[in-house]
């Protein structure tokens, strides 16, 4: 699994009930199944639902944007969601979802304050296109970008408390600086979080 996920399942107890939302092809979610876990993923596209279900992955085809009405409050122990809540027509919504269906979440994104996305946007005049996010501005389904900020306030919006985050960076610079400036050099923000209900 890439860091990031790997990252992800170590918050995952052994033996969770785990809703995984953008599941894609089920990668993360086979994996905690092979720790105890079960649960169900969320997918639209239907390769990567074909593909999850030849893991041994649940999955429910469901819209994100539709909200999660089919699960009751704190049904799961923890709802995930990786780099799929820019994707969203309204985080917010999808984000007090999360909050409601689990006891606890987790939300990876990328980071749109990265320096090398605001060099690209404020030097070159051009919309930036990078690992953590690679597309061009006509094609990418990211409609809401934010910042390691802009998640905190959302959190504070929504009663939720931040029970640890982590910040990946590709850059040579590292380990402790890194966390010094995440909203600067963090490439993608990692956050586990719990909701006031």
């Amino acid at each position: 699994m890439r860091d990031s996920l790997q990252q992800v399942a170590d918050w995952v107890s052994d033996d969770s009930r785990v809703l995984d939302l953008g599941c894609g092809e089920g990668e993360l979610l086979a994996h905690l199944m092979g720790r105890g876990c079960t649960g169900y993923g969320l997918e639209i596209d239907k390769d990567c639902i074909v593909s999850a279900l030849q893991k041994g992955v649940s999955v429910i085809e469901q819209n994100l944007d539709d909200g999660l009405s089919n699960f009751d409050d704190q049904s799961m122990d923890v709802v995930i969601m990786t780099q799929a809540l820019q994707a969203t027509r309204r985080p917010d919504l999808a984000f007090a979802e999360m909050l409601r269906v689990g006891r606890e979440a987790i939300i990876t994104f990328p980071n749109f304050a990265h320096i090398s996305h605001r060099i690209q946007l404020g030097i070159l005049g051009r919309m930036p296109v990078s690992k953590s996010l690679p597309y061009q501005w006509y094609d990418t389904p990211n409609i809401h970008l934010s910042t390691f900020y802009d998640f905190e306030q959302l959190c504070k919006q929504q009663n939720a408390t931040i029970l640890e985050r982590k910040v990946v960076s590709q850059s040579k610079l590292g380990g402790q600086i890194v966390n010094l400036w995440p909203n600067l050099l963090g490439e993608l923000a990692l956050y586990r979080v719990r909701g006031s209900i």
